[in-house]
């Protein structure tokens, strides 16, 4: 049976993959045909991952995205050990919110360069000559908030806005080579980040009434993910895919 969003012999890079939407993008993009290297820092989440996949040839990664210096090496030897990438996708992320008086240059600092500056740092890494496919797709997750982020979130919004913003300038630059670049702005997804939300006292009926087809499962996620790693979204790149259950509309 024909599936426009087949992924088999394809070579998909997960950042974050060890919880929420990267681990489910994982999840679906092995159901689907993909080889996929996975990124993330616990050990024993990344095997937990594994052990849900279809497929034999995955492998995992140890690696703090923090360290920025080293992720051109690392995705070298990704490209080296599993073969030229045909997909990206930069789910790692911080989504710590803190009011303005609390958000001093450090925090700033630390909450862009994993949400910004890793995503620009992969892609670089990951367009070297010699480690992509042409027709390869690279996708950042971004959120909601980069449009209309609430109290407390302004430095993470701004992070997640700058994905969106350069995104436009890297798919024009890359596509001679038939390489796509989008970023997907989510809404609440059921992950560690929605269950955090409602421990600190969050309104769940209120988000509901903004985001009124429901709170993302982490599965919805990851499809709407793989298809734009697919060549269903062949066509699609320089831009954000709203995935919102409606907090946008």
């Amino acid at each position: 049976m024909y599936n426009p969003m087949d992924l088999t012999g394809r070579h998909i890079i997960v950042t974050g993959a060890s919880a929420g939407i990267g681990r489910a993008t994982c999840i679906q993009a092995s159901k689907l045909g993909a080889k996929v290297s996975l990124i993330a820092r616990n050990e024993n989440r990344l095997k937990e991952t594994v052990s849900l996949m279809e497929g034999v040839e995955h492998r995992y990664y140890i690696y703090d995205l923090g360290e920025i210096a080293g992720v051109d090496e690392l995705i070298a030897s990704i490209s080296n050990e599993q073969g030229f990438i045909d997909g990206l996708v930069h789910c790692a992320g911080l989504g710590i919110n803190r009011p303005l008086k609390m958000a001093k240059p450090d925090f700033v600092e630390q909450t862009t360069r994993i949400n910004y500056f890793a995503f620009v740092e992969l892609i670089r890494a990951a367009a070297v000559r010699k480690r992509s496919n042409s027709g390869a797709s690279y996708v950042g997750i971004s959120s909601v908030a980069a449009v209309h982020g609430n109290k407390t979130q302004g430095i993470y919004s701004a992070s997640k806005g700058a994905m969106n913003a350069v995104v436009h300038a890297f798919a024009k630059e890359l596509a001679p080579r038939g390489i796509r670049v989008n970023t997907i702005a989510f809404g609440m997804v059921d992950t560690d980040m929605y269950k955090g939300f409602l421990e600190s006292g969050g309104n769940n009926d209120e988000l509901l009434q903004e985001q009124y087809l429901g709170i993302i499962p982490t599965e919805y996620a990851g499809n709407a993910i793989c298809f734009l790693l697919s060549d269903a979204a062949k066509y699609i790149t320089g831009g954000t895919l709203n995935y919102d259950a409606g907090d946008l509309s």
